[in-house]
């Protein structure tokens, strides 16, 4: 349950209210992290959560371009041998590479792979994408509440037609993400963000 916020001298919410503590530790507390235990599942209905969640990120027009494949067991070897499969036509030919890429998905018990829809507008293929990013950011924010280590990836893999069916997307369609989740083995270090840059406007 959410709990009331505090509010301060202007009424509103402020930075003392628990909400806001709980919000403000939770985000400094997601690290991107990949030291997870490959055999240890990630039950569904968690995954289902997190999925649902992605799709309350803001989205103009409502399109809902969220669009998801859920990769485990040996799906994760499929994933990467069709990803190994296409490097070449993109001129990643070196077998280090593809060695790579056939094993790669195999770190993480459940790997995501997250889409946004086509558009034939071009201003909303763009707000497609940017709800989609935002809608990741969302499943993150799960993960790390649930106590799960997460890890946001793309990669060449995103570029290859034969990955985009494996995953029910139309060729038109974009991934934005692929996404490891699992149970954490070790804690990812706290990593340092500048401040922000901000142009102030006020007149």
């Amino acid at each position: 349950m959410v709990q009331a916020a505090a509010t301060s001298t202007n009424g509103m919410a402020g930075p003392e209210s628990a909400t806001w503590r709980e919000l403000n530790a939770l985000v400094h507390a997601r690290r991107s992290n990949l030291r997870v235990d490959p055999d240890r599942a990630v039950a569904p209905e968690l995954v289902a959560a997190l999925l649902e969640l992605a799709c309350w990120a803001p989205n103009h027009k409502h399109t809902h371009p969220w669009r998801f494949a859920v990769v485990t067991g040996a799906g994760r070897a499929r994933l990467g041998e069709t990803a190994a499969a296409g490097l070449p036509a993109l001129g990643i030919s070196e077998p280090g590479a593809l060695n790579k890429m056939r094993t790669k998905y195999l770190r993480a018990p459940v790997v995501l792979v997250v889409g946004s829809a086509a558009h034939a507008e071009a201003h909303l293929q763009r707000e497609n994408e940017h709800a989609v990013a935002a809608g990741v950011q969302n499943l993150l924010l799960g993960a790390t509440a649930l106590g799960l280590a997460s890890f946001w990836g793309t990669g060449a893999a995103v570029e290859v037609p034969a990955v985009k069916a494996l995953v029910g997307l139309r060729p038109e369609d974009q991934i934005v993400a692929i996404v490891y989740l699992g149970w954490p083995v070790q804690e990812a270090p706290a990593s340092h963000r500048a401040a922000p840059v901000v142009t102030a406007i006020d007149a």
